[in-house]
């Protein structure tokens, strides 16, 4: 598991390089510049949060190799003097940016934590439009009304849909499947195409072309069931991370707004 958690510490070094660092022992020295212990014990710890596994003698040894290769490669870009390029200058500027960036909201989301209420409310907000309803359905999209037009002549005259979806859909996932679109509620389509399927019966297709911002549909609802959605707890990792979201962006607004900006 050493080499793929090495794909981990540039970003775990970023947030080391916020950390301080006085009076630390020295882990190893490169031309005279010291790497500090306190360092890499610093990146070992960010890489194990990220990674989930444990931080082991190993790793640490790993890291300060990997520490002492950069530090030696940053040493000749800075014997060239490549850091005083102006391109250079700008990423460097930017990166560090976006460490100072990360860091602010990753504190103010620590010093104001989502609540269980907070999760419960947008719980139900999405159960609430999750809708009562799923429905099992195939469609064949093509790119004019024309084509769709045909197709649902060829329809009437007896053609099966999941032969007309491999041969014209333009819809390539779900045409290898016979233009199967599996089990969902109206909510997950776009309302057009939502719309046209709950006025289905199972075991209907439109007989006149669905129109939306990919093109033209044929639809044929095959089923209906009573909808289940997801439990609170299937669904509360990806609640608090949209939660978190709205509230840094609220955040962001509002040092906006105490900001003097001119233009």
């Amino acid at each position: 598991m050493q080499k793929p958690l090495l794909k981990l510490l540039p970003a775990a070094l970023a947030i080391a390089l916020l950390s301080p660092l006085a009076n630390a022992q020295t882990a190893a020295t490169v031309n005279g510049k010291p790497i500090s212990e306190a360092m890499v014990n610093t990146v070992a710890e960010n890489m194990a949060k990220q990674s989930g596994q444990p931080v082991t003698p190993q790793l640490k040894d790993q890291i300060k190799k990997e520490l002492i290769l950069r530090e030696v490669v940053v040493q000749e870009a800075e014997k060239q003097g490549l850091e005083k390029q102006k391109d250079v200058q700008d990423e460097i500027q930017i990166s560090r940016q976006n460490i100072l960036i990360r860091t602010v909201f990753a504190d103010y989301l620590k010093k104001h934590p989502i609540t269980d209420a907070q999760i419960k409310a947008k719980y139900d907000q999405f159960a609430k439009s999750f809708g009562s309803t799923e429905y099992e359905a195939q469609h064949i999209l093509v790119p004019t009304e024309k084509e769709a037009q045909d197709i649902i002549a060829q329809l009437k005259k007896g053609a099966k849909f999941g032969d007309l979806a491999k041969k014209y859909s333009k819809d390539t996932a779900s045409a290898a499947n016979n233009g199967d679109l599996g089990w969902s509620t109206p909510s997950n389509y776009v309302e057009p195409f939502a719309a046209a399927l709950t006025k289905l019966k199972p075991g209907e297709y439109t007989t006149a072309p669905v129109q939306t911002q990919f093109g033209w549909h044929i639809i044929k609802l095959d089923k209906t069931r009573p909808a289940k959605p997801p439990t609170l707890e299937q669904l509360k990792p990806q609640i608090v991370q949209e939660l978190q979201r709205e509230a840094v962006q609220k955040y962001q607004q509002e040092l906006l707004a105490q900001a003097k900006v001119t233009q």
